[in-house]
């Protein structure tokens, strides 16, 4: 295998990058596509994409389309937890300070994945399943992720997934949402105002620079998460957010 000058292996930094890729063509996508997304030639992505479904990294399907396969979904799922589990004591500060539910989600594909989370001490409290997959569209930490991505790749995820209501408050038009994750950018944080769940506000700020989007938040309910008690908690939810990029940054 060629070695490129900076001592990587260039047919395996290549396999790596077809199959990001296909994750950022929604999971499908032929080899012309491919080609003209990678600017390598017709044969040398052939070879690598046989050589991906060979280990089951990738499938071809009866339209001789090629899709993520199987196979990454424990190397997903271990990567998810170890993440969750490296966050962790940087939430539980979070909660020591702001004493509400602190949380971590990653963009995996079209979908939130929960992957950490640390409970307020109050007996009334938010809990959220570890592992648990939402639409980004009525959640804070998905309209933060969202918030980060260009505004075509935001549209087409919408598309792909549609905006249906958890409930009233639930944002359900396309064009509203993304022109709420310009006001995101500005402020530097999103919120979710009863949105997936009624009589739960969260609080949520984007990690940057990492390999994923992600994003920490405080949940808890509206009672207490009042808008006054945003503003306080927000500083140091900005503070957490800040650590978490700078570590994922030097992962």
């Amino acid at each position: 295998m060629a070695r490129e000058s900076s001592g990587g292996v260039q047919s395996l930094q290549r396999a790596f990058d077809l199959l990001e890729r296909l994750a950022d063509a929604g999971g499908e996508a032929s080899l012309s596509e491919l080609a003209a997304a990678s600017g390598l030639p017709l044969p040398t992505i052939h070879r690598l994409i046989r050589t991906l479904v060979g280990l089951g990294y990738v499938r071809q399907n009866s339209n001789r389309r090629y899709t993520l396969g199987s196979r990454l979904i424990r190397l997903g799922e271990t990567a998810s937890r170890q993440f969750g589990t490296w966050a962790r004591p940087f939430l539980a500060r979070l909660v020591d300070r702001v004493g509400e539910t602190a949380n971590l989600a990653v963009l995996d594909g079209d979908e939130v994945v929960y992957v950490a989370q640390v409970p307020s001490r109050h007996s009334m409290r938010m809990f959220t399943e570890v592992g648990r997959r939402v639409l980004p569209h009525g959640t804070g930490v998905g309209k933060a992720m969202l918030a980060q991505l260009p505004r075509d790749e935001a549209r087409a995820l919408l598309g792909r997934t549609g905006l249906p209501a958890y409930t009233p408050n639930t944002i359900t038009d396309a064009e509203e949402l993304l022109a709420s994750l310009d006001r995101v950018v500005e402020q530097g944080y999103a919120l979710d105002e009863s949105e997936q769940e009624l009589g739960v506000r969260c609080v949520a700020v984007p990690l940057r620079g990492g390999p994923a989007p992600a994003a920490v938040s405080v949940s808890g309910p509206d009672s207490r998460l009042t808008q006054e008690a945003v503003a306080r908690m927000l500083p140091d939810v900005l503070a957490v957010a800040e650590e978490l990029s700078l570590q994922a940054g030097r992962a």
